[in-house]
């Protein structure tokens, strides 16, 4: 009798410790949870908020508590190419890059489906709205302006999801091969007419000095003879072979008065 009683206390803690076994190998995992110092878990309880925890140690309870980790660094979406047609009709294809980040982990599990999939959609509606109302010019020169805009424009439709929208970047800008030859000609023809302004600018302030050297000149006839003299000057060179013979001006004063 004594043998069979100690062997069904042997039975029986055996099972316990099987039981305990079976626990520590599927609830426990179930019950504890660590997330790390970028995660926040959103817990519900029968299906009831109960709010973001973490980081560190979470306790749950199983099979009542169920838990959505929740990542609370900046990520990126890439924007797909869309084509738009600019305030001046020139269609052009353009996308984008948008900086967000989650700061209220309750809002982005409960009042939006999928936020990165709803972000990268109003940010494709957005930029086709907001580039359509900019001119070219606007488009390839103000590129700082158009990246506030959509900024703000996208972070004020995420904000009641608990998204904030640090940056958005337009990349690239895509234009028909018709339109960059056009603009090339454009340039090209910009460059020719400030080319024929800067030249003519330059005649005028030749004209304008030469004006004030006869001035200066007609004060002053011995400024004639020296000007004479520098010009024989520069011409009678190392290899020159021509023979100059200096005049002075004065011989001819009496035919010039007659």
């Amino acid at each position: 009798m004594a043998d069979l009683i100690s062997l069904i206390l042997k039975g029986g803690i055996i099972s316990v410790v099987a039981i305990g076994i079976i626990v520590v190998i599927f609830v426990l995992p179930q019950a504890v949870r660590i997330l790390r110092e970028y995660e926040r878990g959103v817990i519900f309880r029968l299906g009831k908020l109960q709010g973001a925890k973490g980081p560190g140690l979470i306790l749950l309870i199983p099979i009542i508590d169920k838990m959505v980790k929740m990542d609370l660094r900046v990520v990126t979406i890439d924007v797909p190419k869309q084509e738009i047609m600019t305030k001046d009709n020139v269609p052009a294809t353009v996308d984008a890059v948008i900086y967000f980040r989650v700061v209220d982990p309750n809002a982005a599990v409960v009042k939006v489906e999928n936020f990165w999939k709803a972000t990268s959609l109003i940010g494709q509606t957005t930029l086709r709205s907001v580039l359509g109302q900019s001119a070219l010019d606007e488009l390839l020169s103000q590129r700082d302006v158009i990246n506030q805009k959509l900024q703000e424009i996208i972070d004020k439709q995420t904000e009641p999801w608990g998204i904030k929208v640090t940056s958005v970047e337009v990349k690239e800008v895509s234009l028909p091969d018709s339109m960059k030859r056009a603009m090339a000609k454009q340039a090209e023809a910009e460059r020719e007419r400030r080319a024929k302004v800067v030249n003519a600018e330059g005649e005028f302030q030749a004209a304008e000095k030469m004006v004030q050297a006869a001035g200066l000149i007609a004060k002053e006839p011995i400024a004639l003879q020296l000007r004479y003299l520098q010009t024989m000057r520069e011409m009678a060179s190392e290899h020159n072979t021509t023979t100059f013979l200096p005049l002075p001006i004065d011989l001819f004063s009496a035919f010039l008065k007659k």
